[in-house]
C-alpha cells in the first residue's frame, strides 16, 4: 500500500488496513495493527519528513502478521530511554510491547521498520479467504466501484445479497432453501466451537 506520509493520510491508511484484514478474516487484530501502523507512519512523518513517500506491506505468515513500513531514509530508529510522561518517544516501546518481535531492515532505497502481530486467536482458514474472494467477485459483477474501500455495512449488505442470490439459484434447481440454511448454520456453529 503506497502512501504519502502525512497526518491527513493516516485515517485513510488505517481504513485500508482494517478493510484488508477484514478480507483476510483477521478483523479481530485490526485495532492492534492499526495502532502499529499509526506508530510506524508517524515515525516516518516525524523523522523522514511530512509528505515523504512510503509503502506499507501486510503479510500473513502462519501464526503471525508481518507489518512492514518502507521509507527512503537509511536512519535506523532507536527506542529512547526517556520519561513515560514525555509527549514523544514512546512509539517504539509501544511497538515492542504489543508485537511478537520488531526490527529494522536496511534496503537499497532506504529502510523497512517491521513488527509481527500474533494471529493465534484468528480463525485464519481457507473458508474466510474463499468468502472474501466471492464477495470481491460479487461486488465486481454488480458494478461496485473497486477503487472505493467499502464500509462494514456495505460489505454486510453484500453478504446478504450473495446469500439471497444463492437461495434463488437453489430454489430454481428444485432445492429447499430452508433446509440448506439450517445445514449451513449447523456447520458454522460446529466449526466455530471447534476453533
Amino acid at each position: 500500500m503506497p502512501f504519502e506520509a502525512a497526518s491527513m493520510e493516516l485515517r485513510l491508511l488505517r481504513k485500508r488496513v482494517r478493510y484488508t484484514l477484514g478480507q483476510w478474516g483477521a478483523a479481530v487484530v485490526a485495532d492492534e495493527v492499526e495502532l502499529a501502523v499509526t506508530e510506524l507512519a508517524t515515525n516516518v512523518i516525524k523523522h523522514v519528513g511530512e509528505g515523504a513517500a512510503a509503502t506499507l506491506i501486510l503479510e500473513p505468515r502462519q501464526d503471525r502478521l508481518r507489518v512492514e513500513l518502507h521509507d527512503k531514509s537509511h536512519e535506523v530508529p532507536t527506542p529512547r530511554s526517556g520519561n513515560w510522561e514525555e509527549e514523544c518517544g514512546r512509539g517504539l516501546h509501544l511497538l515492542s510491547a504489543m508485537s511478537l518481535d520488531w526490527g529494522t531492515l536496511l534496503t537499497a532505497t532506504g529502510k523497512a521498520v517491521w513488527c509481527e502481530i500474533s494471529l493465534d486467536h484468528v480463525l485464519h482458514g481457507r473458508r474466510v479467504q474463499r468468502a472474501a474472494a466471492v464477495l470481491d467477485e460479487y461486488r465486481r459483477m454488480v458494478g461496485a466501484d473497486s477503487a472505493v474501500v467499502p464500509s462494514y455495512a456495505v460489505m454486510e449488505e453484500s453478504v446478504t445479497d450473495v446469500i439471497a442470490d444463492l437461495l434463488h439459484w437453489l430454489a430454481a434447481q428444485g432445492g429447499d432453501p430452508d433446509e440448506v440454511l439450517d445445514r449451513a448454520q449447523m456447520h458454522f456453529e460446529e466449526e466455530t466451537e471447534a476453533a
